[in-house]
């Protein structure tokens, strides 16, 4: 069984982003990526190396008259994390919950776009309305 994921595996991870609309890669697509522990911008299709984390991760993608989407990726434990349970009788676990470490994203990143036309663009609210 491994060790603790901290010790023996990066933090970072580079992932591919590409963007698809009707079924078709489209390039130029502005993307922000962001976790609760960073944000990081690519125009697609690229590579970018992000900081993993337990938690999701965020893409915001949108090229102007072409298309947008918004999608969240789940960041999945491996193997290392579960040798920590073992090992360390969870203290590891929780050292590489923080860190990020033990924890993946997919290695490529396909966000399916949405049409321009169905992103709402609608009036503008009335005044006093509050906006969540």
């Amino acid at each position: 069984m491994a060790g603790c994921a901290s010790l023996t595996e990066s933090t970072d991870q580079n992932v591919l982003v590409q963007t698809v609309l009707d079924h078709r890669e489209i390039a130029g697509v502005g993307c922000v990526l962001y976790n609760d522990v960073g944000k990081w911008f690519v125009t697609t299709p690229a590579r970018v190396t992000l900081r993993k984390s337990a938690g999701p991760l965020r893409i915001d993608c949108e090229k102007t008259g072409k298309g947008w989407a918004y999608e969240k990726v789940d960041s999945k434990a491996d193997a290392n994390i579960w040798g920590n349970l073992v090992l360390t009788a969870g203290v590891g676990l929780y050292v590489d919950r923080n860190t990020g470490a033990g924890y993946d994203y997919p290695s490529i990143l396909t966000v399916v776009m949405r049409p321009a036309q169905d992103k709402e663009d609608g009036p503008a609210p009335a005044a006093g309305v509050t906006l969540f």
